[in-house]
């Protein structure tokens, strides 16, 4: 499928939006946007919300008409994410699978924290940078259960499948064998990164574990069947939009009117989003 995305605004301002496009027209990238890549579901879609090594929180926002790509808002303020050394804002593409929604309502059994009522955050670790709106097919390979604020925060682990190391990675520990190194630091990275700003460290389930391929695979399939449920009961979150061009049921809109692309430079950002934060203890 042809997807391709139109931006709104200028970056690093309240008014930028990117919207999604398939064939030329916006789409919802929660709604519309198939979960899985291909018949075997061996391969999956991932939408790119933030491209490795950059800080602005950039996020799917659920409550806009077709959840265009915005910045993350935090009293009044652009949101970005400090670097804590050695690491300098994220350290992979961090994205989102369409069509999966963490159900607030649901504890998980064994993390015993429920959903963060958002979609399902993915961490692709491929060597190329992407960018916002990407739509991406990866590779499933693990996950891991932050404890975010007393809410079941997943993170699942993938590669582009056009990556090099692609057809090496099959499964968690192949990660650890080929990218040493990465899963600690990935681990280290969500468990501190909030500090700079005040708040104390994350904390994981299963002691920081990052669980294996099927377990990952059972994460989306239940994040997956509680956003069908989401879509077919309209009303039970008011402040989630669902409105969709593809589905066929009652939130299947007409794509609205939405501005021209505008390739406007970044607005300038504070220099202190580049400073360096040396938490005491980080190392694992």
């Amino acid at each position: 499928m042809a997807y391709s995305v139109r931006k709104v605004g200028q970056p690093n301002t309240l008014d930028h939006r990117i919207f999604i496009e398939k064939d030329g027209s916006p789409i919802s990238p929660f709604h519309d946007i198939p979960l899985f890549a291909n018949e075997q579901k061996t391969l999956l879609n991932m939408i790119v919300e933030i491209p490795r090594w950059t800080n602005a929180k950039m996020e799917i926002c659920k409550e806009e008409t077709l959840n265009p790509i915005k910045q993350d808002i935090k009293k009044g303020k652009l949101r970005y994410v400090r670097n804590c050394f050695p690491h300098k804002g994220y350290l992979w593409n961090y994205g989102a699978f369409p069509q999966t929604w963490e159900d607030p309502n649901h504890i998980h059994p064994e993390t015993k924290a429920k959903g963060d009522n958002d979609p399902l955050d993915v961490c692709e670790i491929g060597e190329l940078v992407g960018t916002p709106g990407q739509i991406k097919r990866v590779k499933v390979l693990g996950v891991m259960a932050l404890l975010d604020e007393e809410e079941t925060d997943w993170k699942v682990i993938v590669i582009d499948e056009k990556d090099p190391l692609a057809p090496k990675l099959n499964d968690i520990e192949d990660v650890e064998r080929h990218l040493p190194g990465l899963l600690r630091a990935t681990n280290e990275w969500f468990r501190i990164y909030k500090i700079p700003d005040g708040k104390p460290e994350n904390q994981f389930a299963f002691s920081g574990e990052c669980k294996n391929k099927k377990y990952a695979y059972d994460v989306i399939r239940e994040t997956h069947e509680a956003w069908q449920k989401l879509i077919e009961r309209p009303g039970q979150f008011a402040q989630i939009s669902l409105a969709n061009t593809t589905l066929a049921n009652q939130n299947t809109i007409t794509p609205p009117e939405i501005p021209t692309g505008q390739n406007y430079p970044p607005a300038p950002i504070d220099p202190s989003i580049d400073k360096w934060f040396f938490i005491s203890g980080a190392a694992v």
